[in-house]
């Protein structure tokens, strides 16, 4: 009844991506439409007892932790906002508690097969015509930089500072942070801009990637394209945009930098959501610990 109310609130006020906006939609009409054929109820009048209850039957039919803590999420979050503008009494989700998520330690790609992946002197993996060079750009870009999907799709020309050495993406919540990019990266871009004119006359698009048909990018494009790339240099299972932002971090911090700066280059909003990456790092101090130090050696 008062979901399109709430997704407004969330677009205009909290300023959530689309993305995120989908996600709280559907699973807040999963839920009313559970209310409705199976409690035969509206969703405001719905008690803590059986919102627990649905807990237990997502559990049931193996949800994940993750996905169902997602849910219960969406849900409070609707309730309070409920709350808030006196559209119920009580809010019963307030002694729910989320589960227990497992550790999960972020995987990514080892230095030496990103450097052999973006290396000027590896020609085979990239064509030299736009298309290549787009798409190393891509790659290029997600790793040196850290930027999620989203900021790379949006990544507008007239925010990359070639002079200044830095682009500005509009991350999380439309927070805008600056990051450097270093003067490999400056003469890809400049390669895949005079590429881009000779492809396309007149450029429709603000942002600065596009489709070979001069189109915006989307993110299963993206996906598609890292995808394909990391499977020249790596076996493992997950091959996603995010690994790249995971082998920035974590190389990041291998090589000495500071978890505070690593957070600003995210754009994480507290450092908890940074720490997650001393798990990776904490292996290399191991093994360093284990060769270096006199009474750890066999």
């Amino acid at each position: 009844m008062y979901l399109e109310s709430f997704i407004d609130f969330l677009q205009n006020e909290k300023r959530y991506s689309p993305h995120t906006l989908k996600a709280y939609r559907t699973d807040i009409d999963e839920f009313e439409k559970l209310c409705l054929q199976k409690l035969n109820i509206d969703i405001q009048n719905v008690n803590k007892k059986q919102i627990r209850n649905w807990l237990v039957e997502l559990v049931e039919k193996k949800n994940s932790n993750i996905s169902i803590n997602r849910k219960l999420s969406s849900i409070k979050s609707y309730f309070k906002y409920l709350k808030r503008n006196k559209l119920v009494d009580k809010n019963p989700t307030t002694e729910i508690t989320s589960l227990k998520k497992p550790d999960k330690i972020p995987v990514f790609v080892k230095e030496e097969n990103l450097n052999k992946l973006l290396s000027e002197e590896e020609n085979s993996y990239f064509t030299s015509d736009f298309q290549g060079v787009r798409d190393n750009l891509i790659i290029d870009l997600l790793y040196s930089t850290g930027i999620r999907i989203s900021e790379l799709r949006t990544l507008q020309v007239q925010n990359v500072d070639l002079e200044n050495l830095s682009i500005k993406v509009v991350g999380k919540r439309k927070k805008e942070r600056r990051i450097p990019i270093n003067v490999k990266l400056k003469n890809k871009i400049q390669q895949y801009i005079l590429l881009e004119k000779e492809q396309f006359q007149q450029k429709q698009s603000k942002y600065l990637l596009v489709t070979n048909a001069g189109k915006d990018l989307y993110d299963m494009f993206i996906y598609r394209c890292v995808q394909k790339y990391l499977s020249f240099i790596t076996s493992q299972n997950k091959k996603n945009p995010h690994i790249l932002r995971h082998s920035f971090a974590t190389h990041l911090l291998n090589n000495g930098a500071e978890l505070n700066n690593i957070k600003e280059l995210l754009g994480h909003a507290n450092l908890a959501a940074t720490q997650v990456y001393t798990h990776n790092t904490f292996e290399k101090l191991n093994y360093i610990y284990k060769h270096a130090h006199p009474r750890a050696k066999n």
